[in-house]
């Protein structure tokens, strides 16, 4: 079996509270906002599938919780791996949703400005 430096096979914690403490920073804001019905302007042209994105990118950040919970409370190995198999689950759902919302998009018409008609 695997030692770190603190006598556990998970690692040190502050390794993972810190990568939770940035997804949650950077990666939950967006998605929130957007479910919430705020469009980033960086998005505005391809709104067509924009909540399955958002779902998407809340996939992402559940695949981070479920790995690191359990290695911050030093669980046990068993533990540890049926978390990692529920979180690719999660990025197994994040990939259908991500692939979903770009052909969502490609299907619709950009919401750009309407240039005139000739004729």
């Amino acid at each position: 079996m695997i030692t770190y430096e603190g006598g556990g096979v998970n690692g040190n914690p502050l390794y993972h509270w810190t990568t939770l403490a940035v997804s949650t920073a950077l990666m939950l804001p967006v998605p929130v906002a957007i479910l919430a019905g705020w469009t980033p302007p960086w998005m505005r042209k391809r709104q067509a599938g924009m909540r399955l994105r958002a779902y998407g990118i809340l996939c992402i950040y559940a695949f981070i919780l479920v790995n690191g919970t359990p290695r911050i409370a030093d669980a046990s190995f068993e533990t540890v791996m049926a978390c990692s198999s529920v979180g690719f689950g999660f990025i197994a759902a994040a990939v259908v949703l991500l692939l979903l919302s770009a052909r969502k998009d490609s299907g619709a018409r950009t919401a750009g400005p309407v240039g005139p008609r000739e004729g």
